[in-house]
């Protein structure tokens, strides 16, 4: 069978019953190594059905850093996928792996900063090659930023990885339609499926939730 994280095949006698099938080298990765792997292989153009992919794995907890990863491995993959320049994929989802690895857990409620909304700007950065000497890179990636982390601080606290992940995301997206004119495919229709497994989920009081209250959606691309 052919592992569908990283091309190679091997015998196996268990698959899922879509046919999927991961090898046990993939089984046995990290987080982080987990993410890259599949981002890096995926072939999927929409960013937001990568990232509940992997948020469907055991590996990725309910909250924790690797989601600060997630967010710049699964926008770089889908933008890689759109442009058809897929070679530079792994390049870039490897230097966002280092940038997030910088970003730890708990930044959300010391620091200010969701890691999940300085994801985005690790995406851009490395999308654009920003530098702390670049002009028009620089200030994309810090735009991008700000509009994320303004559109999570609106959400209300306490801290939801999976909420913070979608809202990211979806600000992602928009501002790559706005200012590179690519216009990334994502899944509008979003009930959050981990409400379940959050002691802190403000439940009808978020946007995803099935159950949620019928307020005005900032984020367009992420509208009922």
């Amino acid at each position: 069978m052919r592992c569908a994280l990283c091309g190679r095949t091997s015998e196996s006698n268990v698959a899922c019953v879509n046919s999927h099938y991961i090898c046990d080298a993939c089984h046995s990765l990290p987080a982080t190594d987990f993410i890259t792997r599949y981002s890096v292989t995926s072939e999927v153009k929409d960013p937001l059905e990568q990232a509940v992919a992997l948020m469907r794995d055991p590996r990725v907890a309910m909250h924790g850093p690797e989601h600060h990863f997630l967010v710049p491995a699964v926008l770089l993959s889908a933008y890689y996928n759109m442009k058809s320049e897929t070679a530079l994929k792994e390049e870039k989802i490897r230097v966002a792996q280092k940038r997030a690895a910088a970003v730890p857990g708990g930044f959300c409620g010391f620091h200010g900063d969701c890691g999940a909304g300085v994801g985005v700007g690790i995406f851009v950065s490395v999308m654009t090659g920003s530098t702390p000497l670049s002009v028009k890179e620089w200030r994309l990636s810090n735009l991008a930023t700000g509009k994320s982390l303004i559109t999570i601080a609106e959400s209300g606290g306490p801290r939801c990885c999976k909420r913070n992940t979608y809202l990211a995301i979806g600000e992602a997206v928009q501002f790559v339609d706005e200012h590179f004119s690519i216009s990334l495919p994502i899944k509008k229709d979003i009930e959050c499926e981990f409400t379940d497994l959050n002691k802190q989920c403000i439940k009808e009081r978020c946007r995803f939730h099935k159950n949620k209250r019928q307020t005005p959606n900032k984020n367009k691309l992420l509208q009922d």
